[in-house]
C-alpha cells in the first residue's frame, strides 16, 4: 500500500511553531468538513471503517497515534506524532486508529461533508465490496 505523507508547511520561532494547510499546495482536495478527536481512554479505537467517496488527510495536532490503513490488498500502520505531517487516506481505504498518547488531538480535514450512508463498518463486508 502506497501511503501518502504531508509534510505541511511550518514556521518556527522564538513565539513557537505555526503549522498551516492549504488547498490545493498540501491538501490534495477542497475540504468540505473539518473534526477532531480528543480525550480518547486508554486501549480505545477509533475509526473502524472505510468512505466510499469521501478521502480525508489526518493529522495528529498534540500527542500520537498510529494508523493501521488497508486497501482491501495490503495493510500498513503508520505512527503519527508531529503536526507537521499528515496522511492522506483515500476513498475506499479501510482506517483503524489506535494506540493514543493520552491527551492525543487529531484532526481530520474530509473531501466531503458527513454521511452515514457512505461509510462501511465491518471489515469483513469491506472486502467484499473491495473484492466482489
Amino acid at each position: 500500500m502506497n501511503n501518502v505523507i504531508i509534510s505541511f508547511p511550518h514556521v518556527v520561532d522564538g513565539r513557537g511553531g505555526l503549522a498551516f494547510a492549504e488547498w490545493p499546495s498540501s491538501v490534495p482536495f477542497a475540504v468540505k468538513r473539518v473534526f477532531w478527536i480528543y480525550d480518547v481512554p486508554p486501549h480505545a479505537q477509533r475509526g473502524g471503517h472505510a468512505h466510499w467517496r469521501c478521502s480525508e488527510v489526518v493529522v495528529a495536532v498534540s500527542g500520537g497515534f498510529t494508523m493501521v490503513l488497508d486497501d482491501g490488498e495490503g495493510r500498513t500502520d503508520v505512527r503519527l506524532s508531529s503536526p507537521t505531517e499528515g496522511v492522506v487516506v483515500p476513498a475506499g481505504v479501510w482506517c483503524e486508529l489506535r494506540d493514543f498518547v493520552p491527551g492525543t488531538v487529531l484532526m481530520v480535514m474530509a473531501s466531503h461533508p458527513y454521511d452515514a450512508d457512505g461509510y462501511v463498518h465491518d471489515y469483513e463486508e469491506y472486502l467484499k465490496m473491495k473484492r466482489p
